[in-house]
C-alpha cells in the first residue's frame, strides 16, 4: 500500500538544515532527563533545576508579573507548570503544552512485606495499562518516598547504581508451564503474581519470617524505616538501567518512560528557548494520565486553573470572567505520544493514517476508540493554524491515527482542557513498544518534536 501523500524524512530535514549536531546534542540530554527522571517526583525535581538555570523563579515571589517575566509553579511535588508573561494580558489566552510525566509501572501495596519458603516478597499492584507478562524476568529498581511516623521522609532509589542491587518478578520455566502456555497473553501472569523477590537470608535470631526480620533490619539500618511505615510510602517499582541508543547508527532510543516523558522533555526545552513572547506561554507537566487524569495532581485537579487564576490576579485586577477567557482565548498542544508503526503488526495500523517512525513529529486530529469515544477533536481551522505554523518553521510532520478504528484506541489529556473552550490537538511523537518497560523512539522526531514545540511557542 502506498501513503496518500509524501512523508516528510525527519533526517533529511535535520541534515538540510545542518542541525545534525543539534539534534544528536538533544537526544543525549533527553536520556540524561530519562536516567534522572524515573519518576513523576523525579522528573519534577529535574525540571525545576533546568528552569532555575533558566532564570524560571518561584510563584510566591512574584508581587506582580510583567511580560517576560518567567515563573514556575509545583504542585505536591509531582505537578509543575512553566509560564512566560506575554506582552498581551493573560485574558488574551495562553499558548499551552500539555504533558503528563507518570508512567506504567508497578507500585507497592501499603502491607507489601511478607515472605515464603524462606524468601522475601514485596506485594504489587500495577499502575496504567500494562502486559504484565513483560514485567517477569526483567531487572528493577525501587524509588519513592516513605514518610515516617514522626513527619519525616526518606527517599528509596536503589537498583540503578553500578554498585546496587536489583528486584526481580519471577517466571516458570518452560518445562513446568504447559498449563499457563495455554493461557492468554493477558491471564498468563495475574495481577497478584506480580511479587517482587527482595532477599533471602535468614536473621537466625527470630523465631519465624526469618527473611523478612533480616529485610525489616537492613531496611531500618539504612533508613530508619518500621514495618507500619510502609502505609505511608509511595514506592514504585520501574525497570532498572540507563537509556541506551538503538541500531548500528545510534538513531533510536530504547527506554522506560518515553510515553510520555519525551513529550515533557520537549516542552520543557521549548519554554526555555523562548523569549519575550507575544501571548503568555506554558509548559505543563501532569501526574495520573495513565489512570484517567484523577485526584489532586491530574490534569482533572483544579491546580493549573488555580495558578492561572493566581497570574492574572498579579497582573490586573482578578475577576472570574478574566480567568473564563483565559482558557477560552488559549491554544494548546496536548503533548502525548502515538502508536508508531511497526512492520512487525501490520495488521493492527491503517497505513496511510498511522504515526511513522523517522518522520517527524506527529499530529492527531482526534483520539480516543472505536467511535472517537474519550476524544476532543480539534477543528479544521486549529488543526490548519499548527500545520502552517510548522511548515513555516520547517518542522518535519506528519498526521496519525492510533491504530485502526476497531482494534483499540487511547486517550490523552486534550479533552480535559478542551471542556474549557480552549483549542486543542493533540501532537507527540510515534513509539515502538508503547507501555513496554522498555519503549523505542526516533531520534529525529524528538528533535523535530522540539522544533516544532518551539515554534508554537515562538508565533
Amino acid at each position: 500500500m502506498e501513503l496518500k501523500y509524501e512523508l516528510r524524512n525527519g533526517w533529511k530535514v535535520i541534515d538540510e538544515m545542518d542541525n545534525m549536531k543539534n539534534a544528536m546534542q538533544y537526544s543525549d540530554e533527553y536520556m540524561d532527563f530519562l536516567n534522572k527522571g524515573k519518576t513523576e517526583r523525579r522528573c519534577v525535581k529535574e525540571i525545576e533545576r533546568l528552569a532555575i538555570e533558566g532564570g524560571f523563579k518561584p510563584l510566591e515571589e512574584f508581587s506582580e508579573v510583567k511580560p517576560g517575566d518567567k515563573i514556575y509553579c509545583i504542585n505536591r511535588n509531582k505537578n509543575i507548570a512553566l509560564f512566560i508573561i506575554g506582552k498581551k494580558d493573560i485574558e488574551k489566552g495562553l499558548r499551552i503544552i500539555g504533558s503528563h510525566i507518570d508512567s506504567p509501572r508497578l507500585d507497592l501495596k501499603p502491607n507489601p512485606l511478607y515472605e515464603d519458603d524462606s524468601m522475601g516478597y514485596f506485594k504489587t499492584h500495577y499502575y496504567g495499562g500494562i502486559k504484565k507478562y513483560q514485567w517477569v524476568t526483567i531487572p528493577l529498581a525501587l524509588y519513592g518516598v516513605v514518610v515516617l511516623e514522626d513527619g519525616s521522609s526518606v527517599e528509596i532509589n536503589i537498583g540503578d547504581e553500578e554498585n546496587d542491587p536489583v528486584f526481580c518478578v519471577t517466571d516458570l520455566l518452560p518445562h513446568l508451564a504447559a498449563k499457563q502456555k495455554q493461557k492468554t497473553l493477558a491471564d498468563g501472569i495475574e495481577g497478584e503474581d506480580l511479587n517482587v523477590l527482595i532477599g533471602s537470608i535468614p536473621d537466625e535470631k527470630e523465631e519465624k519470617d526469618k527473611v523478612k526480620a533480616n529485610i525489616l533490619k537492613l531496611l531500618n539500618s539504612k533508613y530508619n524505616l518500621v514495618e507500619e511505615d510502609f502505609i505511608s510510602a509511595e514506592i514504585e517499582v520501574v525497570p532498572a538501567g540507563k537509556a541506551r541508543n538503538v541500531g548500528f547508527d545510534s538513531s533510536m532510543i530504547l527506554s522506560y518512560g518515553h510515553d510520555d516523558r519525551v513529550c515533557s522533555f520537549a516542552a520543557v526545552k521549548a519554554i526555555l528557548d523562548t523569549e519575550n513572547p507575544e501571548y503568555t506561554v506554558s509548559a505543563f507537566c501532569a501526574d495520573k494520565e495513565e489512570t484517567g487524569s484523577e485526584g489532586n495532581t491530574g490534569m482533572h485537579s483544579r491546580f493549573y486553573e488555580n495558578t492561572v487564576a493566581e497570574l492574572i490576579n498579579l497582573q490586573t485586577i482578578y475577576s472570574d470572567l478574566k480567568l473564563r477567557r483565559a482558557f477560552s482565548n488559549s491554544k494548546v498542544l496536548s503533548a502525548d505520544v502515538n502508536a508508531g508503526y511497526d512492520p512487525n503488526y501490520p495488521s493492527v495500523y491503517e497505513k496511510n493514517n498511522s504515526c511513522h517512525v523517522g518522520c517527524g513529529v506527529c499530529i492527531s486530529k482526534y483520539t480516543g476508540a472505536r467511535g472517537k469515544s474519550g476524544t476532543s477533536d480539534a477543528n479544521a481551522e486549529f488543526v490548519g493554524e499548527i500545520r502552517s505554523i510548522f511548515n513555516e518553521a520547517n518542522v518535519a510532520w506528519q498526521s496519525g491515527e492510533l491504530g485502526k478504528v476497531d482494534e483499540g484506541g487511547g486517550g490523552t489529556i486534550a479533552y480535559i482542557l478542551a471542556n474549557y473552550n480552549a483549542q486543542v490537538l493533540d501532537c507527540g511523537v510515534g513509539v515502538l513498544s508503547m507501555h513496554a518497560p522498555y519503549e523505542i523512539i526516533s531520534k529525529a522526531d524528538i528533535f523535530e518534536m522540539y522544533r516544532g514545540y518551539k515554534a508554537f511557542f515562538n508565533k
